[in-house]
Order: structure tokens, then C-alpha cells, then sequence
């Protein structure tokens, strides 16, 4: 009553108040008051469509409780309040922010990732004292002039937005030691990005790059460059000389060659899968002598150089998928080789069964050859198109002793008879006929229906599994990816043996249904294809499936009750549409994934 009184009375203070319905049940006051404390204030996931205008005015209007309290303890004394200066607004349903965020000129933290902002007000170029800006996760279409204006920022982050061009002053934030513009629609680089002289961590995946621009090699603190998933045709010379680079990353563009890296003495990982790369010689690999990763999986790699020998502290090499024929023996004397990843290639010299015995048996194998080494005059001529079935030289000690039938990369579009003849009784374990322009699965496949486990048909044409296929009863390993198929039949569910199978790279828009079935599926590769859902409850049911590779589809949403799938070791998800859970969850790994979608499952 006396707070009534006071104010019809003109109290002085009463201007200073906030109407009760401005509140709102978003925003409790006992945050706001414990926000005037510790200077911070964490809104994040509260439903928000606009920050309410006494959020903005926290240092400036009279607390609530100054007219509620006037016997003030040492932990009451608003006017002691501190100057907000981290303020969350992160998963709420924001579409714009007001200027009024001027009115907090002490933020150095503002992350207001994951809303639906479409714009951004010029007053955020007033936050002089910014330091972190997290803008990511939003629906931004262009980058107003005045945030050029802050001159204290470090980590600027606008990952997944609409970006398809960047203000030419962006070297105006020579400060910035954090940028991820990764997944935007980004087609140049301003040429200013070169004076970001303290840029440690820079991000351009998944944007429309075709070239960089040579001076970013200006960026001599940088130590994290990605530039996965663009149209890059080329790398920039100059980007050799940059001598703190640490982690560069070119997956997935259209590189024919990599660079020479004379000056990149530090650098630790190179990643440059999924391009066209043909020759990889001693140039690119002589100076670096610090690298532990170097991946080159899914080119077109024919040879790899001795000088491979000399990254001595080289952890990881991967070299799936190209056309490699022979590797060198002296590959087995690197030190430090923990992980070499081999198949999908035309190797002569190494036994299937043998890749797939870890990395340590194959390099003892490797090291035992070395004195082997030399060449061998009665090598075979390679097969062409040219050469005629009768003149096939077919490998009978593959077919006895290895029990393999192989006839990959010979871009045939039918298997010859006389393999097939040649098997005889021989009981073949495993076929290889990847790599080459197959429409349909050759139908004398079932003649080793009584043998053959693994049977490899991936870099083909196919476009259907025929029914025939399915009486493989002993089947445990099937390799299909890269062909046209778009759904499996119903009869696949007679391979009660199935452990492993490799969909990727197909044309699946559901799930297949049979796989559902397959209960001693321990494996299923199903990514980069265009598949929307998936069933948890049928794949709770799957007890033997450790790994599921749903990359790259389409995934719109993850259905929480996947995390009750606790057989699951990998699960890979990265590369769908779904918003939830975020990058930062799948990077912790499957325990953590798993571990959330449980969290999200309605009680």
C-alpha cells in the first residue's frame, strides 16, 4: 500500500520500475538479481522471442527489491551491483536483437547461437569492451559495417548461417584470434583477411570456394586452418611458407595435386581425402617433418614415394580407396606408425587377408619384404579393355590358396566366364569384383553359394540386389557402396550371417527395412546417401550393431529413443540437417551422444 502510495504521489523512482506484465515468466527475478551480482546472465533455452527490454536496462533502472527492502544486509546492497558483462541468450526463438544492447557497453561476452536472427543491429559496433561474439546457428544473410568496429574481439563464430559475402573491412578485426564462417554460402574471401596477423583458429568449411586468395599466408599466427567441403581446384603456393600452421584441413574439394610445403615445419595433421589427387611426390612430403596425420583417402594416389619414410613421427596414414598397386616395403620402418589404412586399393603385393589383420601385422609383413625388393621381370601386363577372355591370365594360387576370385579394376561391364569356370570345386571365400562397370550382380555368384563369405561389388553400376544374390546364406561381409542402388529386397533377410554391410555412397532416401532384420548386423555404412529417418526401436532390437554411419544424409531429426541403443560403439552422424544435438555434442563422441538423446526422451 505504501509502494501504491509513493507512486500516485509522484515517486520519484516509480519511472524506473518495469511494468509487471514486461517480466514476464521468462526471465525470473532471481536471475536478474543474482546477474546485478556476478555481472553475468545465462537466459539460454528459455523460449524467447525477444529479450525483454529489462534485460537491456539491468544497469541502469532501480532493482525491484529497493522498494521491498530497506534494512539492507552486506548481500543486499543493489547499488554495489556489478556491470553485466557476459550475457547468454543461446537456443531461444530470437528473429532480431534490439539496439538497445548498447545499453551494456561492459559485455565482453554475447552468445546468442542457435536462433532464428536474420539481422543484426548496428549498435552491436558500440560493445567496445566485446570480446567473444557467438552468432552461430542463426539465419544471418549479411554482416553489418559497424561490428568492424570491435576492436577487442577474439572469437567471432558464425558457423551454419546464410552468409554469402563478408564486409572488405573484415581485416579491421585485428584482434580476432577465433573465426568460424564455416557452413555458410561464402564465395570469396576479402583480400583484407590477410592483415588478421593474430588469427590462430580459422574455419571456412562447407562454403562455395573455389580459390583462396595468396594472402593468407600473411597470418603467420595461424595454427588451425579448415577448408573442407569447398571447390577449391587449387591451393595457393604461398600457403607453404606459413610457419606456424599446425592442422590444415582440404577434405572433399577438387584438388589435383597438393602443395609443396617448405616452410610448414609444425605442421601435425594434413587432411586431403575425398579429392582427385593423382601424384603425390617427394616434394609434398620431404619438409614436413613434424606431420603424425596424413590422410589421403578416396583419390586417385597410383604410387606413394620412398621419401614416405622420411616422417618419422608419422602416427596415422590413411590411403583408402585409391589406386595404389605397391607400396613401399621400407613404410614398415616408420617408428611412430600406429594406424595405415589400405583397402579399396589394386595392391598386388598384400593379401585382403592380411589388411585386415591391424596395422601392426602389416607392417612386421612390410618389414620382412624389404630385402625382397626389387623388381620383379616376369610381372604380368595389366588387364585392359583390350585384352581378350582367352587370353586372361587368371591367378589359380589366389583362387587355391587365398581362396579369392578377383577381378577388380578392369572397368568391365561383365565378369568373364572363364573366372567363373576356373573355380571349379575350389571353395572361394571371397570375391572381388569392385572398381568396375557392373549393372547387375553377376549371376554366377550363387555357383559359390556354399564357400563365399565376403563378397566385394563397390565402385559399380548396380542398381538392384537380385533375389538370386540372396542365397548366399554364408555371407558375413558385403561391400556395395558407390553404385545406384536406391532400396534392398525383402528376400536379404535370408543372410542371417550378415555382419558386416557397406551401403555408402548409394541412393537410399529410407532406411532399408530388411537390415532391420538382419539381427547379426555388427556394421552398417550407410552414409552419403539421402535417407530422412530411421527407426530406434527396431535398432534397440539389433543387440550385435556397434557401428552405424549415417553421414552425410538427411537426416531432419534424431529420435531421442536412439540413445537407448546402448550396443552402439560408433554411431556418426555429422553432415545431416537436424539442429539437435549440436556439433559440439557429436564431437564428444558416441558415449556423449548417446548420453543426451537419453536426456531428451519424454517421461
Amino acid at each position: 500500500m505504501a509502494a501504491a502510495r509513493r507512486a500516485r504521489a509522484g515517486d520519484p523512482r516509480a519511472g524506473f520500475r518495469q511494468p509487471a506484465a514486461e517480466l514476464g515468466p521468462a526471465v525470473p527475478q532471481g536471475l536478474i538479481r543474482a546477474a546485478r551480482k556476478s555481472g553475468q546472465l545465462n537466459l539460454a533455452g528459455r523460449n524467447l522471442t525477444e529479450v525483454p527490454l529489462h534485460v537491456w536496462r539491468i544497469n541502469l533502472d532501480t532493482p525491484e527489491e529497493a522498494h521491498q527492502n530497506l534494512s539492507f544486509g552486506a548481500a543486499d546492497r543493489w547499488w554495489e551491483q556489478t556491470d553485466l558483462t557476459k550475457l547468454i541468450l543461446a537456443s531461444n526463438k530470437l528473429q532480431c536483437l534490439s539496439e538497445d544492447v548498447k545499453l551494456l557497453p561492459a559485455l565482453t561476452v554475447l552468445d546468442v547461437h542457435d536462433n532464428q536472427l536474420r539481422s543484426l543491429p548496428s549498435a552491436l559496433g558500440q560493445l567496445e569492451n566485446l570480446q567473444k561474439l557467438d552468432l552461430s546457428h542463426n539465419k544471418l544473410e549479411s554482416i553489418p559495417e559497424e561490428l568492424l568496429q570491435l576492436s577487442r574481439l577474439k572469437s567471432l563464430l558464425l558457423q551454419h548461417n546464410e552468409l554469402s559475402c563478408l564486409p572488405d573491412g573484415f581485416g579491421q578485426l585485428v584482434n580476432l584470434e577465433e573465426l568460424d564462417l564455416s557452413n555458410n554460402h561464402l564465395t570469396d574471401i576479402p583480400t583484407s583477411f590477410a592483415l588478421l596477423i593474430n588469427l590462430v583458429r580459422l574455419n571456412l568449411a562447407s562454403n562455395q570456394l573455389k580459390n583462396l586468395p595468396a594472402d593468407i599466408s600473411t597470418m603467420k599466427s595461424l595454427r588451425q586452418l579448415d577448408c573442407t567441403k569447398n571447390y577449391l581446384e587449387t591451393v595457393p603456393s604461398k600457403l607453404a611458407t606459413m610457419a606456424s600452421l599446425e592442422q590444415l584441413y582440404l577434405r572433399k574439394n577438387k584438388l589435383r595435386a597438393l602443395p609443396e610445403f617448405p616452410s610448414c615445419k609444425l605442421l601435425k595433421e594434413l587432411h586431403a581425402g575425398e579429392n582427385q589427387i593423382e601424384i603425390l611426390n617427394s616434394e609434398n612430403l620431404k619438409h614436413l617433418n613434424s606431420l603424425s596425420v596424413l590422410e589421403l583417402r578416396d583419390n586417385k594416389i597410383k604410387s606413394i614415394p620412398d621419401e614416405i619414410t622420411l616422417l618419422q613421427k608419422l602416427e596415422r596414414l590413411d590411403l583408402a580407396n585409391n589406386d595404389i598397386s605397391r607400396l613401399p616395403y621400407t613404410l614398415g620402418n616408420l617408428p611412430q606408425l600406429k594406424f595405415l589404412a589400405l583397402e579399396g586399393n589394386p595392391l598386388r603385393t598384400i593379401r585382403r587377408d592380411l589388411l585386415q589383420k591391424g596395422t601392426q601385422e602389416l607392417l612386421k609383413y612390410l618389414r620382412s619384404k624389404i630385402q625382397d625388393d626389387v623388381p620383379n621381370q616376369n610381372e604380368e601386363p595389366p588387364v585392359t579393355a583390350m585384352t581378350l577372355p582367352s587370353e586372361l591370365r587368371i591367378n589359380m594360387h589366389a583362387i587355391t590358396t587365398l581362396k579369392l576370385l578377383d577381378y577388380s579394376e578392369k572397368q568391365a561391364a561383365a565378369i568373364p566366364d572363364e573366372m567363373f569356370n576356373a573355380v571349379q570345386s575350389h571353395p572361394v571365400t571371397t570375391v572381388n569384383f569392385s572398381k568396375n562397370q557392373l549393372l547387375e550382380i553377376p549371376p554366377r555368384i550363387t555357383e559359390m553359394k556354399e564357400s563365399l563369405c565376403d563378397v566385394n561389388l563397390g565402385f559399380n553400376k548396380i542398381s538392384s540386389v537380385s533375389l538370386e544374390f540372396c542365397a548366399l546364406h554364408k555371407l558375413t561381409h558385403l561391400d556395395i557402396r558407390n553404385n545406384s542402388l536406391t532400396s534392398l529386397p525383402e528376400e536379404m533377410a535370408a543372410l542371417r550371417r550378415l555382419q558386416v554391410i557397406n551401403l555408402a555412397f548409394n541412393r537410399f532416401k529410407v532406411f532399408p527395412s530388411v537390415l532391420y532384420q538382419l539381427l547379426a548386423l555388427e556394421t552398417i555404412l550407410l552414409s552419403n546417401n539421402q535417407v530422412g529417418s530411421i527407426d530406434p526401436l527396431q535398432l534397440k532390437k539389433m543387440d550385435n550393431l556397434g557401428t552405424l554411419d549415417l553421414q552425410n544424409n538427411d537426416l531432419l531429426q534424431v529420435p531421442p529413443e536412439l540413445g537407448n541403443c546402448e550396443s552402439l560403439r560408433t554411431l556418426l552422424l555429422e553432415g545431416n540437417p537436424f539442429r539437435t544435438p549440436r556439433a559440439a555434442i557429436l564431437a564428444k563422441g558416441t558415449a556423449a551422444v548417446l548420453e543426451y538423446l537419453r536426456s531428451r526422451i519424454p517421461t
